[in-house]
């Protein structure tokens, strides 16, 4: 560790092994999202450690995952609240420890869970505890959300979020850190479509020409749509799985794609959603249909909400004696939730690591001390502009 470091960096510094072992404690609490009885085992141990930590904390039950936790510190104080945003869920399935148990190797924790995302919310709570410690905890509200759906897509959990964003200040999403250490202030939207072809079968052999080629259509259609895209502007769209006919010698009467769609504004998506509801055929007799797959999460847009918030948390990780950096990403997290509904967020504030839903998952313990730092000083010097 440095000698020259911030003082409240150096802070972090003497109590990284603590917030090393605290991830390694929440790790091992395995948490897929399916199984609710485990990830509801992390929520009860999360409950009595917030308390502990002075939180009020409610308890959003949910009936097919985990249940919602939102933890409360001066809530009565005046003032919109910060409120931290993290998923206790995993992708990991269960018995996945058994073999790939949480361990440290020179300057990387290594284990599944730890980057995505027990890691943010051992800095979270750490940064809480240590404000608390050292009197500094400031007179305005803070919560903590901690969903357990997230890796599916926040079906059980996105009313609630867009419920409880409504009420704050600014959303303080804990997803890990770009890889070039920086914040993410975009990120594209999502939205998935399926594409359903009906033709009329025929024998291939005996009268092909009677028939209408559900799967030749569908190929007409897959050269349409993906002429949709535009990468110059960060839209793509893949057609990404196909499925037609029914046997080698029998015209397929059925055919359908899905497609995933990517957008870094709402303007392109609603270009993408319009082009698909128009797409007409190509060969006489067949017929198109289209719907959406999932409900679709809005883009997390780089505007000039999000470059000011992103310029108060630059200037506050200099104050600390580093650069913050900004990147973006290709996928989705509560952080489009809460954009999508124009509420001021930042995102990626967690430790740099790599390996997220890989068999290589870890962080970089030397990155914990500056990050927790920089959620100790938004705690405590966020203003509201």
């Amino acid at each position: 560790m440095s000698n020259q470091a911030h003082p409240l960096v150096h802070y972090y510094e003497q109590r990284v092994n603590d917030i090393v072992a605290l991830t390694t404690t929440l790790a091992n609490y395995e948490t897929p999202t399916s199984d609710k009885e485990h990830v509801d085992r992390l929520g009860r141990y999360l409950e009595d450690k917030l308390k502990s930590m002075g939180a009020s904390v409610e308890r959003f039950p949910r009936e097919k995952v985990g249940d919602i936790l939102l933890a409360k510190w001066n809530a009565d104080r005046p003032g919109k609240p910060l409120m931290f945003m993290m998923h206790m869920d995993t992708v990991w399935p269960l018995g996945t420890l058994a073999n790939r148990p949480v361990h440290v190797e020179g300057d990387r924790l290594i284990g599944p869970g730890t980057w995505d995302m027990k890691g943010s919310i051992a800095l979270v709570l750490s940064a809480i505890q240590g404000l608390r410690n050292r009197g500094e905890f400031p007179d305005r509200p803070v919560w903590a959300l901690f969903t357990s759906d997230e890796e599916t897509g926040s079906f059980h959990s996105r009313e609630l979020i867009e419920q409880l964003a409504r009420q704050v200040g600014l959303c303080l999403v804990m997803e890990f850190a770009a890889p070039n250490s920086g914040l993410k202030t975009w990120r594209k939207g999502i939205a998935q479509y399926a594409v359903h072809v009906k033709g009329l079968s025929s024998h291939a052999g005996n009268a092909p020409e009677k028939g209408i080629n559900a799967v030749v259509e569908l190929a007409h259609q897959t050269l349409r749509i993906s002429d949709l895209a535009r990468m110059d502007i960060g839209t793509s769209v893949s057609v990404t799985v196909v499925h037609g006919g029914t046997a080698a010698n029998v015209i397929p009467a059925e055919a359908t794609a899905s497609v995933d769609v990517r957008y870094l504004t709402k303007a392109e998506s609603e270009r993408i959603a319009q082009a698909l509801r128009q797409l007409q055929p190509v060969l006489k007799g067949a017929t198109i249909e289209v719907s959406q797959t999932t409900a679709p999460r809005p883009p997390m847009e780089r505007d000039a909400t999000m470059i000011r918030n992103y310029e108060q948390a630059k200037a506050i990780a200099a104050r600390l004696g580093f650069d913050l950096p900004e990147d973006g990403s290709g996928g989705g997290s509560d952080g489009n939730i809460t954009a999508g509904i124009g509420v001021p967020t930042l995102d990626g504030l967690g430790p740099m690591g790599e390996g997220a839903h890989a068999a290589h998952e870890q962080v970089i313990i030397s990155s914990i001390p500056r990050r927790t730092a920089l959620l100790d000083r938004i705690i405590k010097d966020w203003s509201f502009e």
